[in-house]
């Protein structure tokens, strides 16, 4: 080989292997944007015993964005509710929510979005002296479109993971007209060929009061802050949101058994 067809092997060789390098080095990303939103969530949750076995479990929200201000969600939880042990609960069920759109003057999408979910959950009790500790497992697939009119459903699976901590404040034990702490974290992970980047969908800490009214209903009231990623890959969004719940309950046969009862209303 001669010296020119070298300088020319040499050449070729360089120029590709700066192709390469510059396909195959990640680029550096962009930087992290974070946002800050308030809102207020209102619920009411309600659990209803038939036998010492099976319940109706059903969840109602109204959630409102940029404080009391836009329409955020409605959220209709609905489920089948069986005690497995004194400390334990599964239940299965159904979930019809309905998402409006943040700009609801564009004309290209959809003002109100339903979603569909199919849902599975156990809780389990950790008996303590005076504090209650809850761990909650949830599991649901949910079929969810974009706001954009014509867009398709496509299929994603998300996992939760909620402790939950109630200590009483004006009583050494839960009974009527007990005022309480009420602290929890709940952190959420997603999965489906449509989650590529934000698998870590969303981490909430809420810290509240409750006060138990009679056997029957119970309210809480409190702050709750989240963390989550917002679509892009670099956007993240800090929610700050004042939560109100009414949690209803009631033993529809006649031989209930209320003391043995461990699991509260999720």
């Amino acid at each position: 080989m001669n010296q020119l067809s070298r300088l020319f092997v040499l050449i070729l060789f360089f120029n590709t292997a700066k192709m390469y390098a510059q396909t195959s080095i990640p680029q550096i990303p962009a930087e992290k944007q974070i946002s800050s939103s308030t809102g207020i969530w209102l619920g009411f949750y309600t659990k209803y015993h038939f036998n010492d076995k099976w319940a109706y479990y059903g969840e109602y929200h109204v959630r409102k964005r940029n404080g009391f201000e836009d329409m955020a969600q409605v959220y209709l939880r609905f489920g089948a509710t069986y005690t497995v042990m004194r400390y334990l609960d599964v239940t299965v069920g159904f979930v019809h929510p309905f998402y409006w759109a943040p700009n609801q003057e564009d004309p290209n999408v959809d003002k109100i979005v339903p979603q569909y979910r199919l849902w599975q959950q156990a809780v389990l009790a950790t008996p303590f002296e005076h504090i209650k500790l809850y761990h909650q497992l949830r599991v649901e697939q949910r079929w969810k479109r974009d706001y954009e009119k014509g867009s398709s459903f496509k299929l994603t699976h998300r996992f939760r993971y909620k402790m939950t901590v109630y200590v009483p404040l004006n009583k050494p034990a839960f009974e009527n007209h007990t005022l309480f702490l009420s602290l929890y974290n709940e952190i959420f992970i997603q999965a489906g060929k449509t989650i590529v980047y934000n698998h870590l969908e969303d981490n909430r800490t809420f810290a509240g009061l409750g006060y138990n009214l009679n056997e029957q209903f119970q309210i809480q009231g409190g702050y709750m802050f989240t963390f989550r990623h917002k679509g892009s890959p670099f956007d993240y969004e800090k929610r700050h949101i004042f939560r109100l719940s009414l949690y209803h309950h009631m033993d529809l046969h006649l031989n209930r058994h209320r003391e043995e009862r461990d699991i509260p209303i999720h």
